[in-house]
């Protein structure tokens, strides 16, 4: 496992981050709590010692299932917990509120939820435009000095208003959606935590498993799952996304020895300014594909060939822009 140390702080980062949305199961199908429990210890076994959650993923399922897995096998003090706040339901889907009252509320609750004292990473999970950015950043101070949060962070978030959020109080960490079919990040966002020293949690690098080389086609999804609504599983683009990872398969094999899923992981750690990528699993299992991704690297000329494949591809590409709760902006 590779290693990054965590902006402003003494936390020494795994490079791979679990990921618990899915494990959360709201928007994915539902979710097992046995499997759950059993993915995050072979997790820690393999060396992941940040695991990335929210009230949001499963309303609260996501994390009661992690503070159970630690409080069982007695690993809390081996892990970098980073959850969450400001997502609430609202008339009947997702709503954002960053409000100090609600962030007071949330603290307590995840703490309970995941039967620990303090949180490691306490992140925005979006944007508020309703809720000054000085309120919310001023909250997140008042529970620093209390010792209830260690380290600030914020998701989904633009340089531009990252930078406002941080004259008010230091953030440690940034996380963005970010895999080889969005690269939004590259543009702006990258740049600027590279030359602000802010660590970024990467999520999405399999872009909702699109990389991982195990859908089709034929492929159905059932129930909630978020694929149903997502623009690349649908015709005609998932087609062009299709023939792009058969190709990315393929100059993966023929290259490295590798697959698709181990180039996908490594192209997200080997980005300028990326440091930790966060790949979400359901079973233990689907953890196997971290060993494939450490201890190689791609080069510039793989780099460009990569992007080469993409580019003859996808003709229309399409963003991870669905995923956004609404925004609210009072009158």
């Amino acid at each position: 496992m590779e290693f990054v140390q965590i902006s402003g702080t003494e936390l020494n980062a795994s490079r791979i981050a679990l990921g618990t949305w899915s494990i959360g199961g709201m928007m994915w199908g539902g979710t097992d709590e046995q499997d759950a429990i059993r993915t995050i210890r072979a997790a820690l076994d393999r060396g992941i010692n940040v695991i990335d959650t929210a009230p949001a993923y499963g309303w609260g399922k996501a994390e009661e299932l992690l503070g159970k897995a630690l409080a069982e096998s007695r690993r809390r003090d081996e892990v970098i917990v980073a959850t969450k706040f400001g997502i609430e339901p609202r008339n009947g889907g997702l709503g954002r509120n960053s409000s100090r009252e609600r962030i007071l509320k949330d603290v307590e609750d995840s703490l309970i939820r995941l039967r620990t004292n303090f949180i490691d990473i306490y992140q925005v999970h979006w944007p508020d435009e309703n809720t000054p950015f000085e309120e919310t950043a001023e909250t997140l101070a008042l529970l620093k000095k209390q010792g209830k949060i260690l380290a600030v962070g914020v998701s989904n978030f633009t340089a531009r208003q990252i930078e406002h959020f941080r004259k008010i109080t230091p953030v440690n960490t940034v996380q963005p959606p970010f895999n080889l079919f969005e690269r939004r990040a590259e543009r702006d966002l990258l740049p600027y935590t590279r030359q602000r020293r802010v660590t970024t949690l990467m999520y999405g690098p399999l872009c909702r498993g699109l990389l991982s080389g195990r859908i089709s086609a034929d492929t159905r999804f059932e129930g909630d799952d978020l694929r149903k609504q997502d623009p690349k599983f649908q015709p005609p683009r998932l087609h062009q996304y299709l023939d792009a990872v058969q190709k990315l398969d393929r100059f993966a094999q023929e290259n490295y020895g590798k697959r698709v899923v181990h180039l996908a992981m490594r192209w997200v750690l080997d980005q300028p300014g990326s440091d930790v990528a966060l790949c979400g699993a359901r079973r233990p299992e689907h953890l196997d594909a971290i060993d494939g991704a450490m201890g190689w690297r791609l080069d510039a000329a793989a780099m460009r060939k990569i992007d080469g494949i993409i580019r003859e591809s996808v003709q229309e590409p399409v963003g991870p822009e669905f995923m956004a709760p609404p925004t609210e902006v009072a009158a």
